[in-house]
């Protein structure tokens, strides 16, 4: 068991502020309408898209009606504009790379003010390529330790075929990340389930395979806040950085 990933730690702990700042009811409806326009379906249990972007607005207590506009407006069964689900890539402070996934009514408009963005945070906003094959799809799975303590039972699940699990503490509790092949997202899931375990999150993410140490606390400040204004943005879903910092600036 590797202890949980720099970057993971990061990403986890401006979890709070991503909770009031991204998690508004557009971005989830967006994800929602997206969903449900993808996978052809407005049933979560034949379209696990749909099922992820289903629990994150129970997480944010979005109204039901909210929800079943969204599928309705992904299924086309709504008058309005037209959606489309869009990624940047590009390198911010300090030649850290981003990795963006947005949807929007108006791709135009949006790419400029990406590349404001990047402009202003002194970075710079790439092409189709120029930073995505630092990332790896990635299916992660966050579950609950039995009693709060570490168990060995937690590493089957590697004979199973996950990837690899990680410990990490979020707000001083013991928790497990689950990293298995998308694909088999929902497998790994309902055998988590299965032996006991609680599921406290299960997500598809772009997980850096190549990063770069930030160990200046100004430089990683700049590169945090840089991120926080993508976050800002109306559009944008999910931001991914590649970068990490040492164990004594944690």
């Amino acid at each position: 068991m590797s202890g949980h990933s720099k970057w993971s730690t990061i990403k986890r702990a401006k979890g709070a502020a991503d909770a009031k700042r991204g998690l508004t009811f557009t971005k989830v409806g967006n994800a929602i309408t997206i969903a449900a326009k993808l996978g052809n379906s407005g049933d979560p249990e034949t379209n696990p898209r749909l099922r992820m972007a289903l629990e994150e607005a129970r997480s944010v207590n979005m109204p039901k009606e909210n929800i079943q506009r969204a599928i309705d407006k992904g299924l086309g069964n709504l008058p309005g504009q037209t959606l489309e689900e869009v990624i940047y890539e590009g390198y911010g402070p300090q030649k850290v790379a981003f990795l963006l996934e947005a949807v929007t009514d108006n791709k135009l408009r949006t790419l400029q003010e990406m590349k404001n963005i990047f402009d202003r945070g002194g970075g710079v906003l790439g092409g189709s390529g120029s930073t995505a094959y630092m990332f790896k799809k990635t299916g992660e799975i966050k579950v609950a330790t039995k009693g709060g303590e570490k168990d060995d039972e937690i590493l089957e699940i590697i004979d199973g075929g996950a990837e690899d699990v990680e410990d990490f503490y979020d707000e001083g509790k013991l928790s497990y990340a689950v990293s298995v092949d998308p694909t088999g997202l929902s497998t790994t899931e309902n055998y988590l389930k299965e032996k006991g375990y609680v599921i406290e999150s299960s997500e598809i993410l772009m997980k850096p395979s190549m990063t770069v140490e930030i160990s200046e606390s100004d430089k990683i400040d700049q590169i945090i806040n840089f991120a926080e204004k993508l976050e800002s943005h109306d559009d944008i879903q999910k931001v991914y950085a590649n970068f990490e910092k040492p164990d004594e600036t944690l």
